[in-house]
């Protein structure tokens, strides 16, 4: 049985979570309904401890949620739905995937993330989009756009806009609250 209720949109930050000025914390502000996974330690990611992390935060949310991960928080959404998946397939109902960061490169992120490497590149169970810099330090466009193929996922290239990150100076992110309105009513019609 599929749950109908309105999916609450979960914030998956990346390493070092996302600050003040970041567009998930500002999502977090103006979103109803709207939650954050809470690691830890977002400085020194361990992937099961955030993977603890995360699905006592789908759990919590006692419904459906749409995750809207960052960097370091899209892989992890990966590792999920390798590790759940009957959890995720009752649960997550979209995820928007914004600036993966490429765990598997050393030249691209730092050592303290290639505890998520490999990066899983299982099919999703779920509407997902992959949004893309053409600019990001942390993962080549290409490398984004072969990961949304392998995820099943739409694919976004945003320009350049470095990490999409707070550093990107995006305030609310317009064209990024575009790509999860349109992601939220394509989970909505894959529900009905």
């Amino acid at each position: 049985m599929t749950d109908r209720r309105q999916p609450r949109i979960l914030i998956v930050p990346g390493l070092g979570g996302s600050g003040p000025a970041h567009w998930q914390t500002a999502w977090q502000a103006r979103l109803p309904g709207c939650a954050r996974v809470v690691q830890r330690d977002w400085d020194h990611p361990d992937r099961e401890l955030w993977l603890q992390a995360l699905r006592q935060a789908i759990e919590a949310a006692g419904g459906p949620v749409v995750a809207a991960a960052h960097s370091l928080g899209c892989v992890l959404v990966a590792h999920a739905v390798t590790r759940w998946p009957a959890l995720i397939a009752r649960a997550l109902r979209a995820a928007l995937l914004v600036a993966p960061a490429d765990v598997d490169s050393p030249a691209h992120t730092p050592p303290e993330t290639r505890g998520f490497a490999p990066i899983p590149r299982a099919r999703l169970p779920f509407p997902a989009t992959v949004v893309a810099s053409g600019d990001d330090p942390y993962m080549s466009i290409a490398r984004a756009r072969a990961l949304a193929v392998a995820w099943g996922a739409d694919f976004v290239d945003a320009g350049a806009l470095g990490h999409i990150n707070a550093e990107s100076r995006l305030g609310d992110w317009p064209a990024g609250r575009r790509a999860l309105d349109a992601l939220l009513a394509r989970a909505g019609e894959v529900g009905r």
